[in-house]
């Protein structure tokens, strides 16, 4: 069976084409109980998809030791710099 069209109202910016972007904007709950849930809405989803996974692997790790690889090294740069020119006789 095909899926049923789904409203305008129910779907997410990306999916919205440009020519139902008005429409979808006008459907938009924007007062203030509108608002917070659009925030809710929008934090689950990041932390759902950054913070909570539920299969972590190396590269959260890897990335954490090549940023303090970069760092370390941004920090002694100048001495490094200056180890350079030096004439070891």
């Amino acid at each position: 069976m095909a899926d049923r069209p789904v409203p305008v109202a129910e779907k997410r910016l990306m999916e919205v084409k440009l020519g139902e972007l008005g429409t979808w904007l006008g459907r938009r709950d924007y007062s203030p109980n509108g608002i917070v849930s659009m925030f809710r809405r929008a934090h689950t989803r990041y932390y759902n998809k950054y913070i909570g996974v539920k299969k972590g692997g190396i590269g959260g790790i890897a990335m954490l030791l090549a940023g303090y690889v970069v760092i370390s090294y941004v920090w002694s740069y100048d001495h490094l710099k200056h180890d350079r020119w030096r004439k070891h006789h």
